[in-house]
């Protein structure tokens, strides 16, 4: 018999069947078994096209089906092997099985637009630990459970979140960074159906999904997409893997070959398939200096992997050029231009980049003890940063899963360890949130950083204390206020999401930064923030403003409001006269309490 004449690779229901679609380069012969034969390893043999790829048509096979592929390799053993392109996988009696899903699902396509990129809030999330379903066997999270949050996340102000991967991954608990299947989504989390559910809601209140995805490695070498036509040579991974000295990555000998066509356009497929058919509004490629790089480095032309960079170009042109509001972030962490620079120039083609130069000089200078090691000059330096001259080509925080593990733990409670619910803990990791929210570039927060969440941020995930949303209400509420400031809820701080920065006032003695922000400028638009990283108060404090009148103080961190410790020093309405300041052309007091930061506007 032929092979099918229908498109499309894995299981792609028909009318009155399925088709299966399988590349197996090496395989002497390739059967399909499951619920729907049996599971006999010869009933429904696939007919080879010559090119790698197997395939058939088999009438009867139905939606809800588990199935296996059966490959015989070339010395005649057997290999039970899970479809690649499997948009499902469960777990069967200690088993996984593939199960035949629709290739088209249903999502809400209407009523919706992914926010503009310089409007964006983020918030990161790990599915597993965000909040547990009291359903779940093994008391973790799962997208019905993060459904029941998504009113709070809307109410904060947020309108993106940003999962942590999701693929079905080896075990049961994980972060999620050690896929096995790429196209499935986790059963423990609830599978393709829960997920759906997960975007469909978020999208009706207005909040962008953006997935991270896992492209530098597979997970285990364990896994069957492992030597998954009994092919490989060195002793490497076999057809989706390098297999030489390019294969090895910090998780194992696990990166895939960007070399060949075939795992190229599983990869490319994938990040379609999320984009187009699962309609998330963005990927965020986890680490891609192991994607361009065998050593995850810059300027080291020995190690580089020229097909991997042209794989991040491809399908970064393809995103461009088929849903051109949808976002690539990539975390490379080295401060690259190159990573966001257009592919027409030689660039990875990214639209923003994880910013690592702002994440370590902000976080290093609330961390520190003494206020005379908070080096202002570095603080303003990544302030005004940009890449290619764009500031929305960068996302900025102080606290990620990355940075809030690893040896680290959430800001809080590195300020203070032991007192997290301290007031210096309180102040300054407010004073670097209100650094992420008020600087140019895509701000991120990390979940719970809004309730002083201290936790260690555990691969084996313990659930956030969401008792803390109580007990610091106030600071959940200075958060929603300097998101609604950012996204200019009141029409007077459009400059929050404007091109320009210019940090005028640097006071390395006094360590009180101030910059300017705008769009196209005036009233309603230019915004001054004033930051005080020092214990010393200051009832008459003079800087410069871009432009006379009434400077109206819109946000003031030591509001008591905000937690009964803060001191709600006095921070007034400013008239900014006379004499220029600051190489601006007026200049004005302002009241700046200790550990402060202030955020000015004119009507």
């Amino acid at each position: 018999m032929p092979p099918s004449q229908r498109p499309f690779i894995g299981a792609t229901p028909y009318d009155a069947g399925v088709t299966f679609r399988v590349w197996a380069p090496f395989a002497r012969s390739v059967a399909v078994a499951g619920d729907f034969n049996g599971w006999s390893a010869n009933a429904h043999p696939l007919f080879s096209e010559n090119n790698g790829y197997w395939s058939t048509d088999v009438p009867g096979a139905a939606l809800g089906a588990q199935y296996k592929f059966c490959v015989v390799d070339a010395s005649g053993s057997l290999l039970w092997r899970n479809d690649p392109y499997a948009r499902s996988i469960i777990h069967n009696y200690g088993n996984l099985n593939s199960v035949i899903a629709p290739s088209d699902e249903t999502y809400i396509t209407s009523g919706y637009s992914t926010p503009a990129w310089n409007e964006m809030v983020i918030y990161e999330l790990h599915i597993g630990s965000f909040v547990f379903d009291p359903a779940s066997p093994r008391r973790m999270g799962s997208f019905d459970a993060a459904i029941g949050k998504l009113d709070y996340l809307r109410d904060l102000g947020i309108n993106a979140i940003e999962i942590m991967a999701i693929a079905e991954f080896e075990g049961d608990i994980s972060w999620g960074y050690n896929p096995a299947y790429s196209f499935a989504i986790e059963d423990e989390y609830g599978g393709p159906n829960a997920f759906r559910n997960f975007v469909n809601e978020a999208h009706r209140r207005g909040i962008a999904i953006i997935l991270d995805v896992v492209y530098n490695h597979l997970g285990y070498p364990s896994g069957d997409m492992w030597r998954f036509d009994g092919w490989s040579q060195s002793g490497k991974g076999g057809i989706y893997f390098y297999n030489d000295w390019r294969s090895t990555t910090g998780w194992g000998e696990t990166r895939f070959d960007y070399g060949r066509g075939e795992v190229r356009q599983y990869l490319r497929d994938n990040a379609l398939r999320w984009l187009e058919q699962r309609f998330v509004d963005g990927l965020r490629w986890d680490s891609v200096g192991s994607i361009r790089n065998v050593k995850d480095q810059n300027n080291d032309p020995a190690d580089d992997i020229p097909d991997g960079w042209s794989l991040m170009q491809w399908i970064n042109s393809l995103i461009g050029q088929r849903q051109p509001w949808k976002i690539s972030i990539a975390e490379d962490l080295k401060d690259n231009d190159w990573i966001t620079k257009d592919t027409g120039s030689g660039g990875a083609g990214f639209d923003a980049q994880w910013g690592a130069a702002f994440l370590w000089t902000v976080r290093g200078a609330i961390i520190s003890p003494n206020d005379s090691s908070r080096d202002m000059q570095a603080v303003a330096n990544v302030v005004v940063q940009t890449y290619n001259g764009n500031a929305f080509e960068r996302v900025i925080y102080t606290e990620s899963h990355d940075a809030d593990s690893n040896g680290q733990s959430r800001v809080p409670e590195m300020i203070w360890p032991g007192n997290a619910g301290s007031w210096y803990s309180q102040k300054r990791s407010t004073l670097g949130g209100t650094l992420v929210l008020t600087c140019g570039g895509i701000p991120m927060l990390f979940m719970g950083q809004e309730f002083l969440e201290s936790g260690w941020f555990h691969n084996d995930p313990q659930e956030l204390d969401w008792s803390k949303a109580t007990t610091y209400a106030g600071i959940i509420q200075l958060y929603r206020d300097l998101i609604h400031l950012r996204r200019n809820w009141f029409n007077n701080t459009r400059g929050l999401h404007g091109q320009h920065t210019n940090a005028f006032h640097i006071n390395d003695a006094a360590k009180v930064l101030a910059f300017h922000r705008w769009d196209q400028g005036g009233r309603g638009d230019d915004v001054v923030v004033v930051l005080n990283f020092g214990n010393q108060g200051y009832s008459t404090y003079t800087i410069g403003f871009p432009r006379d009148g009434r400077w109206r103080v819109r946000f003031n961190s030591d509001w008591n409001g905000y937690s009964p410790s803060f001191g709600n020093w006095f921070s007034h309405d400013t008239d900014a006269a006379g004499a220029a300041r600051d190489n601006l052309p007026f200049s004005g007091n302002v009241g700046l309490g200790p550990y402060t930061a202030i955020i000015l506007s004119q009507d």
